[in-house]
């Protein structure tokens, strides 16, 4: 008995994911569609363009556009959805079709019942870092009406997940240091080959530890900061440690007025989980990494920005050869953040993922050990 339920609860919820995901695939299309040469598929995708006038760019609700929006978006999806569903009573007994068809019938009424308006779809006047992976929130769908191409899960996040559209790159505005070197250099020109607006801050010249005064402008400027300057031996603290931890804080403390929230992309290390190894030229750099990792797991957990640790295997730099080119671990980094993955692990080896572990649950709630900046 126990075991027929739990087949029971396994079906709904798979025709339910599936059935939601096949209309996050009609609703992609729409965008698409949106720059066709055939009129009636611009039509088409005119119709969806009123749910975006409902709930606009400034995630505002607008009720001129609730009466429309209930006819050109919510009866679709649920159309779409209910299709969907009843595809699967070629595969599932009547009952699951029926339960799931029960509860999409409730959840339009709902929506009907608010004009509209959902968890989903309220007027917002910030929009919270904290989005989910695998589960879609208020957070994550209000994503998709500040940058309507991207973002078009609904319920579960199999679409995105899939097709890697959960991170927008075109069109937004980059802030990359450590743009001379062999990553950020990589990084710089595959996001200008995806359209992305990319501008460089480099250390030492545009800023020092404690000395942010130049960044302020370009700070102001960028939607996304990238953090791929560093060291491994000469002041790495500094460099490794203290501008990463305050450029962060700058560049949230500057967004905080934002609709969005401000992004950071920062580059960690595996040295974050088997430390120095008893190696005295790594002691200096190891401590480094790992007093970022521990402030960057707070960064990590907060709403007020979007926070992404990238912990790649070793890479081919001046610092040395590594397992994988710049380039490799660039576009290895972009594959999971597209698909809006916050800790993205780079690696041949397996110890950046093992290194998820520690950075999410294993770091010491310890001191600030942060030294003075030189």
């Amino acid at each position: 008995m126990i075991w027929d339920i739990v087949i029971f609860l396994l079906q709904a919820a798979f025709v339910f994911v599936v059935s939601t995901a096949l209309f996050d695939a009609l609703h992609w299309t729409l965008h698409q569609w949106e720059s066709s040469s055939i009129p009636l598929l611009r039509k088409f995708s005119s119709w969806h363009w009123v749910h975006h006038k409902f709930l606009g760019l400034d995630m505002q609700i607008n009720p001129a556009y609730a009466r429309a929006n209930i006819w050109f978006h919510i009866m679709p999806e649920y159309l779409a959805s209910m299709a969907g569903t009843l595809i699967f009573l070629l595969v599932f007994p009547w009952p699951v079709i029926a339960a799931v068809s029960a509860i999409r019938a409730v959840m339009l009424v709902m929506t009907l019942r608010e004009e509209g308006l959902d968890y989903n779809h309220m007027s917002m006047d910030r929009v919270g870092g904290q989005q989910g992976l695998l589960w879609v929130g208020n957070n994550y769908h209000a994503m998709h009406h500040v940058y309507p191409h991207n973002f078009f899960s609904s319920f579960a996040n199999v679409f995105d997940l899939i097709f890697g559209t959960t991170c927008q790159i075109e069109g937004r505005r980059f802030l990359v240091t450590g743009a001379s070197g062999a990553f950020g250099s990589a990084m710089v020109e595959k996001l200008t080959k995806l359209g992305g607006i990319v501008e460089t801050a480099k250390s030492g010249v545009d800023f020092t530890g404690g000395n942010y005064a130049a960044m302020q402008e370009k700070l102001q400027r960028a939607d996304v900061v990238i953090l791929a300057h560093g060291a491994k031996s000469e002041d790495c603290w500094n460099a490794n440690n203290v501008t990463f931890r305050d450029l962060t804080e700058l560049f949230t403390e500057i967004g905080k007025t934002r609709l969005a929230p401000p992004e950071v992309w920062a580059l960690g290390s595996e040295v974050e989980f088997h430390g120095d190894m008893g190696i005295a030229e790594l002691k200096a750099y190891s401590a480094s990494k790992r007093a970022f990792a521990l402030r960057a797991r707070d960064y990590y957990r907060s709403d007020a920005l979007i926070y992404r640790h990238i912990v790649p295997s070793s890479f081919t730099s001046s610092m040395g050869k590594g397992a994988m080119s710049a380039e490799t671990a660039v576009n290895m980094a972009l594959f999971l953040i597209r698909r809006g993955f916050r800790y993205v692990p780079v690696t041949f080896t397996g110890l950046a993922v093992l290194n998820y572990f520690r950075f999410r649950f294993f770091q010491k709630d310890e001191a600030d050990v942060s030294q003075p900046a030189e």
